[in-house]
């Protein structure tokens, strides 16, 4: 007789467990409980169903429990809740939720995969109300449609800018509703993207009418409004609260099993628990970042499924080695993509590490073919080591570049390996210098102190204080539109008019992408210039980067014409 396994939790982390074990036992008795309806669906995918992107809900559910049992040989128990592990003897106590009987099994190690629960707050006022959802099964995501669908709902007000939220703002937004999206934060995305990244991405929305409402508080929900803090009456129908989820902790600490700092399931590197014979995974569990070694939470389907890999494996006596994880991720923006891994600013100094950034603008293709398209690049690294610490980016495509990255990163590469890279080159598919061996390049330039660069979010105040800046795109491009107060000397002039760059104060150097006008500081500089700076990202990254607030605040712009290249 084998081992007998049994698996709390069936979707991306349990049945991964069910599936390892196995591959590696074909004598275990492996059974699975899910409190729900459906096991191994994929609840990434669930927005794509309120668009039709996923036709039918069914398609969500990737396996049912009778695909398990004739293919893996797993008992797949939905409906079925784990209400109270005994270590001592090794039983858990199952409650069926539709008959109410119980019942106690048998295991001879136990993952927990529990998951998270959709946070909704007790103190929000109109939070319970029945036009009020969150979405994390397939119960949720055809509930929420079906109420769509039956009241004829024309507004739908989503709090919370992060992932979900964005996903299903999209989504609702395709299948014509009219989204408000809500945020306490000043940016959408702000666990994953820097603010002047998270600028593009708030003007992606602004440009599909999706009603963006950043740093503002909701005070309560009414029948037919979300009300905010300084007064503002969105109307909605219907309200989908995507602030995030809370670790499903209580079975596990019911049991004894100790929780880590952030409120989630401790957990070794072989993802024990303090319960022997005792494992859990996924969403439920505290992990550590690969960048700050510090305990962290995250909720990726691929680190739970690696997770349930690695705790079978140890089960088995296989090796184990945990790396801590990354946090890659990326979000569709309908015709953008936003991708990111490792730190960001904020995340850096939370953690107390001194952090610079390279950002770059180089085309996805070779620039001659008609569909290329500039992408936008970001690298974090450390100041003393090159380091790489994080990456973002923003694109048609963009994934390929943070894959990269993150590559190198879990190998604890620095922005010389980047600039290192040897990669497949084909002018339809990318250019000879890909974006990732631009930003590696421009990042070493950067960390050995070669030039001096400003950050693009510095731009709106060299202005205000009347600063030096020169433009140093041709005439015409000037004349297109330019930073207001800018003097323009083309780079095919500035040899002939030198005497217009003055030596003693500072000067501030762009082009569209920033690579004319690098080359421009680096010449001066070999001149003897010891004032010039290079602006990052240059005139289309202040373009994108002010946009949104200059026209939701009616702020004045600092450009005489706005230009977008994504």
């Amino acid at each position: 007789m084998g081992k007998k396994i049994v698996i709390v939790g069936g979707v991306a982390g349990g049945a991964s467990v069910a599936a390892r074990a196995r591959r590696l036992d074909e004598t275990a008795e492996i059974t699975m409980y899910e409190r729900g309806p459906y096991v191994s669906f994929s609840n990434c995918s669930l927005p794509y169903y309120l668009s039709r992107t996923v036709a039918d809900a069914t398609d969500l559910v990737m396996m049912s429990p009778g695909q398990f049992k004739a293919q893996y040989n797993v008992d797949a128990v939905v409906n079925h809740e784990v209400t109270a592990i005994d270590p001592v003897n090794r039983t858990v106590h199952v409650k069926n939720r539709v008959t109410g009987k119980t019942q106690t099994t048998a295991y001879d190690d136990l993952f927990l995969a529990p998951g998270a629960t959709p946070l909704r707050p007790q103190n929000l006022r109109g939070s319970d109300q029945g036009h009020v959802f969150t979405l994390r099964t397939v119960p949720d995501v055809t509930h929420f449609d079906d109420y769509l669908t039956t009241q004829k709902v024309r507004d739908v007000a989503i709090v919370g800018a992060g992932a979900i939220g964005l996903e299903v703002t999209e989504n609702l937004t395709r299948a014509g509703y009219h989204v408000t999206l809500v945020d306490q934060k000043n940016q959408a995305l702000a666990g994953m993207l820097d603010s002047d990244l998270a600028q593009l991405v708030h003007k992606q929305l602004l440009d599909h009418h999706v009603d963006l409402q950043l740093g503002q508080a909701v005070s309560q929900i009414t029948t037919t409004t979300v009300d905010l803090a300084d007064g503002t009456q969105i109307p909605a129908q219907a309200v989908l609260l995507a602030l995030g989820v809370q670790p499903n902790t209580t079975l596990a600490a019911k049991a004894g099993a100790k929780l880590g700092t952030t409120g989630a399931i401790q957990v070794n590197q072989h993802y024990q628990t303090s319960l022997p014979h005792v494992y859990a995974i996924g969403d439920a569990v505290e992990l550590t970042s690969a960048l700050t070694h510090q305990p962290t939470q995250l909720t990726l389907a691929l680190p739970a499924q690696m997770a349930a890999r690695r705790a079978v494996d140890h089960v088995y006596g296989r090796p184990v080695r945990t790396r801590g994880v990354l946090g890659s991720q990326l979000v569709p923006v309908f015709e953008l993509e936003a991708a990111a891994t490792g730190l960001t600013e904020a995340a850096a100094k939370a953690a107390h590490l001194a952090v610079r950034s390279a950002l770059v603008i180089p085309s996805d293709k070779v620039d001659l073919l008609p569909n290329a398209h500039h992408l936008y690049l970001k690298v974090l690294f450390a100041p003393m080591t090159g380091t790489v610490l994080g990456a973002q980016g923003i694109g048609k495509t963009i994934d390929r570049q943070i894959d990269v990255i993150a590559t190198v990163m879990a190998q604890h590469g620095t922005v010389e390996d980047l600039a290192d890279l040897e990669l497949a080159y084909q002018p339809t598919v990318s250019p000879a210098k890909n974006a990732v061996v631009v930003a590696g390049l421009v990042a070493t330039n950067l960390l050995n102190d070669e030039y001096h660069q400003v950050d693009v979010r510095q731009v709106p105040e060299l202005v205000a204080h009347d600063a030096l800046i020169i433009d140093v795109r041709e005439p015409g491009e000037f004349a297109n539109g330019h930073v207001k107060g800018a003097r323009n000397i083309p780079m095919s002039q500035f040899r002939q008019r030198l005497a217009e760059i003055p030596h003693n104060q500072p000067v501030y150097l762009h082009c569209a992408t920033g690579k004319r006008s690098y080359n421009v500081t680096r010449a001066l500089q070999n001149l003897g210039y010891t004032n010039v700076f290079n602006i990052a990202g240059s005139f289309n990254a202040i373009c994108e980067t002010t946009y949104f607030q200059d026209v939701t605040t009616q702020r004045t712009p600092i450009v005489t014409a706005y230009h977008f290249d994504l």
